[in-house]
């Protein structure tokens, strides 16, 4: 149990401090501030422009707050377009695949790291493998099996060809090759079953993991264009990235409207991060250590 946390108090420590003795305290704090703003500005600008007029955004020099904020913008958003309902889609797309996701990884990851079985790191190479496919590569024949199972403009077909992700299940591996055989080996004389050691001990101690890998993946499919785009031909199924191109005419792009409709479409993802963000950062800390 030491072993875990004495990696992750270390870790940044040993990062602070090498940074410390090349930069001093003073450059320090201000590279990390000038990375903070970096980091920032974007979410500056497209809140910025989200309160402006169309003309406002055009004018020069530009500006990055309104004279005169435009709440009204968020209103004309829910107006042009069914963008609840893509919200909508959005939210249950992707929970769906982050809660699939999540579980099937779980199981593989504990198989590939604990259970001995044959060919297993042949498995597992192969397994892996698959992350060096481009997405185009398998986006047409998935597609076409798509369209002879009839699930064409549906949630099947946004959700089920990716309730399982390699990389996931690479992520966790690591993670459970860090916890203690110790306590599961205490378990099982006790009785317990390979199931019941996962969700009663191994996954309690997880819980950073999981938060990390859950953010990485809702993050993934919040933001998914392509394959909804291709599966998808109803307003009533499409998703938040597709909904925003609504915003763009022959005219011209209402980039006011699009900018307001991304400051609410960003908003769960802020607002998640900020709930995990703890168990984000032991997480990816924590995470990786050990082959």
């Amino acid at each position: 149990m030491t072993a875990p946390h004495a990696r992750t108090s270390t870790a940044p420590r040993s990062l602070a401090f090498r940074l410390g003795r090349f930069f001093g305290t003073s450059g320090t704090y201000a590279l990390l501030i000038a990375m903070a703003l970096v980091t920032v500005a974007p979410f500056a600008w497209m809140i910025g422009t989200a309160l402006k007029t169309q003309q406002e955004i055009f004018v020069y020099p530009p500006t990055l707050w309104p004279a005169a904020p435009q709440w009204g913008n968020f209103a004309a958003v829910l107006e042009r377009v069914p963008f609840m309902r893509f919200y909508l889609n959005s939210v249950i797309v992707t929970v769906v695949i982050t809660v699939a996701q999540v579980v099937t990884s779980a199981l593989a990851g504990y198989a590939f790291a604990r259970i001995e079985f044959p060919f297993k790191n042949a498995v597992f190479v192969l397994f892996l493998a698959t992350l060096i496919v481009p997405n185009q590569v398998t986006m047409l024949p998935l597609f076409l099996l798509v369209s002879r199972l009839g699930w064409i403009d549906t949630y099947q077909a946004l959700t089920v060809p990716f309730l399982a992700n390699a990389f996931a299940v690479f992520f966790l591996r690591q993670f459970f090759l860090t916890v203690p055989r110790e306590l599961e080996e205490a378990a099982t004389i006790d009785g317990a079953g390979r199931l019941r050691v996962l969700f009663t001990i191994v996954l309690p101690l997880a819980r950073p993991a999981l938060a990390t890998i859950s953010l990485f993946i809702f993050l993934s499919e919040w933001d998914n264009y392509l394959w909804p785009l291709i599966v998808t031909n109803s307003q009533a199924m499409r998703t938040l990235p597709i909904g925003l191109r609504f915003f763009v005419e022959e005219s011209g792009s209402q980039l006011h409207l699009m900018m307001a409709g991304a400051v609410m479409a960003v908003a769960p993802i802020l607002l998640l991060f900020f709930m995990a963000q703890k168990q984000f950062i032991e997480g990816i800390a924590m995470t990786g250590s050990k082959g």
